[in-house]
């Protein structure tokens, strides 16, 4: 059974069907772009282990066809028919094959990415994350900082409850919206509303085929504050005017935003250039001019298009840019790819077992050439 098993996994059909099965998700993947959006298609074909394909038929996804994929290649390497002097190149190849899967592992799972809005003259040192969200309540009563507490996507689900243990409250996730449409109210609520939920009303619309183009929104309730702060909250992305509310002689408030990951230094934005199109106002290209401070040390650095920053491991691209009336702002992307070297290794290695099989089998090929012409 167990040498079945193996010779089934350890068969060059399998890597064959593999990567059949890859071109059909890249090409379903494409097609599906134009009606979900790139994120919704990615995370449907390419990051998942199974996905159902027209909502019924289970099929396998992107993560277990390359598992699989790994799997063949790992388990073609222990065949004694491999280990020959004249397949050495095969076996280089192989093993740079394993690297450039494993690469592309390690940075579906680890790997990150998000952005950085930074205001002309102003300093931010955290990144936000394009898709996962999180809800956070600040201590406005401290005298020299704020306190945060931050709860996580994972918690944000509908009819969960979430304990605030540093308070002693409870946290009842009534509503998460993908996409909100703001209405006001036309009649008088019931006092458990409270702060902004008085005046307006959070409602779902048709969520937009890009993730990042909706506004989404979350509606909670706080009990066992046994005062005022008890009632019913409602929070969007990108909300100016927060609600404060009072609990045991300090002042707090909530925001719904991105999830934020914070960074060990800062960026400051110096200036933002932008060069436009002869005639038009299409901006042509754009750049920042940072101050990279770490350890309170400023290191001036131009961030261009093409020509990122890279430090500590984190990689910042001149995305965009936000205008306004009185100021501008620069809008990096930020990547911490783990496997960012695993591609350039890998085809280094499969380009000397390509070279190293064909010295081995050149001498052969030759010699069959002058038979025939012979």
């Amino acid at each position: 059974m167990l040498k079945f098993l193996y010779n089934f996994i350890s068969s060059p059909k399998i890597f064959v069907y593999t990567v059949l099965w890859l071109m059909i998700l890249v090409f379903f993947g494409t097609l599906a772009q134009k009606d979900i959006g790139l994120y919704a298609s990615q995370m449907k074909y390419f990051s998942s282990y199974i996905f159902l394909f027209y909502d019924y038929i289970p099929l396998p996804g992107g993560r277990v066809t390359l598992l699989l994929m790994t799997l063949n290649l790992s388990s073609s390497l222990f065949r004694k028919t491999l280990w020959k002097i004249k397949k050495i190149g095969v076996i280089i190849l192989h093993i740079g094959g394993l690297l450039l899967l494993l690469g592309g592992g390690v940075t579906a799972m680890f790997s990150s990415e998000g952005n950085m809005v930074i205001e002309e003259g102003g300093k931010v040192d955290y990144t936000d994350d394009y898709h996962r969200m999180e809800l956070c309540f600040v201590n406005l009563s401290l005298q020299d900082s704020l306190e945060y507490t931050v709860f996580d996507e994972e918690l944000l689900v509908e009819g969960n409850t979430i304990s605030y243990d540093k308070l002693g409250l409870e946290i009842d996730i009534i509503s998460r919206i993908k996409n909100t449409r703001i209405q006001n109210r036309i009649t008088e609520v019931d006092s458990v509303y409270k702060g902004f939920l008085k005046q307006f009303v959070l409602l779902p619309k048709e969520p937009e085929k890009e993730n990042t183009q909706n506004r989404p929104s979350l509606i909670f309730r706080i009990r066992g504050s046994k005062n005022n702060a008890d009632g019913i909250y409602g929070l969007f992305l990108g909300q100016k005017d927060l609600d404060i509310f009072n609990f045991k002689n300090e002042k707090f408030f909530s925001e719904f935003r991105k999830e934020r990951t914070y960074l060990p230094f800062s960026i400051e934005l110096l200036d933002f250039k932008k060069v436009l199109h002869p005639g038009t106002q299409v901006a042509k290209s754009f750049s920042s001019e940072i101050n990279l401070i770490e350890n309170e040390i400023p290191r001036r650095v131009l961030i261009q298009m093409n020509e990122p920053l890279r430090h500590m491991g984190y990689t910042f691209f001149q995305a965009s840019f936000i205008e306004e009336l009185k100021s501008e702002s620069t809008v990096l992307a930020v990547v911490k790819n783990y496997g960012r070297l695993f591609p350039y290794i890998s085809s280094i290695i499969m380009s000397i077992g390509l070279l190293v099989h064909l010295i081995i089998n050149l001498p052969k090929m030759i010699k069959k050439n002058n038979s025939i012409k012979a």
